[in-house]
């Protein structure tokens, strides 16, 4: 996580999604205004509404049940795209409005440009494809969003009366996906084509910046290891996070020229460090599509000298949904040279739980959502226990994500959690920054 959402007080969630409900996102709004401390500058502020279109055909071909499910896996990538690409300094807030209806407002200094093309990148991560968790095909949405810059003379209701206005506005017309509450035509001012040749570039100029995201021990919080990210500080639209970034290489079709480099900075970085830490990496459904990447991945790790006994990898369930035969004989390849596998943001959405049966998996990471409420509510904490009651009868480590507090930390302890990542301890920082914990 990257950034701090708005604190969401008990009793005003979404009961669905667990986001924000509208009257806690009206009151974000009020607040961030009331509590703005210069007088001559209006607050920063900037919102997105997301409609989704087709959640009526999932429910009426699917089953409630289906598009219940598809709107809690959009809430949250809505909200790990948040976390991820929103700056660091900056306070946001998600909800849910009803319906397929959602908000997405910052308070941060943006130009017009970013806060375009964060609109462009959600529209293309919600639009990835969610697993049905009735069987069959796997389900798509396709959402429309409706931009505006929150200025001096708007109040939370009157930013929630503009975006409504764009969005109807585009429903009616059918043709653009994104629009701003000037009724101006959309332009990011950077086309996909140069975004995709600047990642190229970038890459070429050793200018994607790998941070480490610290991991400790739950037991005597010791530091075990880190898990390696990716972030890009891109000239004219600002810094974008590793899911952006991968998408950014998908439509350039240089996934693998991506992850790739990624991987071998974040090896070459953790040869420093002492023997008794593993590295986390990030490998995608590209890597795994590939019959020779286990041979390919384990030779690389040899030539930088990196153990593949200290190595994990990890996988997220997006993976997994194309050919899990194939996936599980790479990863049996790779258990043979001693890496070990991690299923990635288990607890975001729907997980299948025949993944856990079938595949060689050593660790569950449980995301951060997992943590939303377990403090305070017998419902969530009741999941919470039935996951570990799992990953014990499985033998499968459990790392818990998005760990904040004390609270949060001393519960995944005493729920019998191996070890956790957050910002309780760390956030995610340079190369040179992680060696000094070490």
């Amino acid at each position: 996580m990257a950034s701090m959402p708005y604190e969401i007080i008990g009793g005003t969630r979404d009961p669905l999604t667990s986001l924000a409900d509208q009257a806690q996102a009206r009151e974000a709004i009020a607040q961030w205004q009331r509590d703005w401390p210069h007088s001559t500058i209006p607050c920063p502020m900037h919102a997105m509404l997301i409609t989704l279109g087709r959640i009526d055909t999932v429910n009426v071909a699917f089953g409630e049940s289906a598009g219940d499910g598809a709107l809690v896996e959009i809430a949250q990538r809505i909200k790990h795209f948040a976390a991820d690409e929103l700056e660091s300094s900056s306070a946001w807030i998600a909800a849910r409005l009803g319906g397929g209806s959602f908000l997405l407002a910052a308070r941060q200094e943006c130009s017009r440009e970013r806060w375009q093309w964060l609109a462009e990148a959600l529209a293309d991560a919600i639009a990835m494809p969610i697993a049905n968790p009735e069987g069959g095909a796997s389900l798509r949405l396709w959402p429309r969003l409706a931009l505006m810059r929150v200025t001096e003379n708007d109040d939370a209701d009157s930013v929630l009366d503009r975006l409504s206005e764009v969005a109807a506005r585009m429903r009616d017309s059918n043709r653009r996906r994104i629009d701003w509450s000037a009724g101006e035509v959309a332009r990011s001012g950077r086309s996909n084509q140069q975004l995709e040749a600047d990642l190229l570039a970038a890459i070429d100029r050793d200018e994607i910046e790998i941070l480490f995201q610290p991991q400790y021990a739950l037991d005597d919080d010791r530091l075990i290891g880190a898990e390696a990210l990716a972030r890009w500080e891109h000239p004219v639209i600002g810094r974008i996070g590793a899911g952006t970034l991968f998408q950014i290489a998908e439509r350039a079709d240089h996934v693998a020229h991506l992850s790739r480099h990624i991987a071998r900075r974040a090896l070459e970085e953790a040869l420093k460090w002492p023997e008794s830490l593993r590295l986390s990496l990030n490998i995608t459904p590209v890597d795994l599509a590939a019959e020779n990447f286990a041979i390919d991945f384990a030779r690389m790790a040899e030539r930088t000298g990196f153990s593949l006994g200290r190595i994990t990898l990890e996988i997220i369930e997006q993976v997994l949904l194309a050919d899990l035969d194939r996936v599980s004989r790479v990863l049996d390849q790779l258990k043979l040279f001693g890496i070990r596998i991690a299923l990635d943001d288990f607890g975001a959405g729907f997980c299948n739980f025949r993944y856990l049966k079938v595949l060689p998996i050593d660790c569950i990471k449980l995301d951060r959502s997992m943590l939303d409420g377990v403090l305070d509510d017998e419902r969530d904490l009741a999941v919470f226990r039935a996951i570990m009651a799992m990953a014990d009868a499985l033998d499968l480590k459990v790392l818990v994500e998005g760990v904040e507090n004390e609270a949060q930390r001393d519960l995944a302890r005493a729920e019998g959690c191996e070890s956790y990542q957050g910002f309780f301890r760390a956030k995610p920082i340079a190369p040179g920054e992680f060696l000094k914990l070490t």
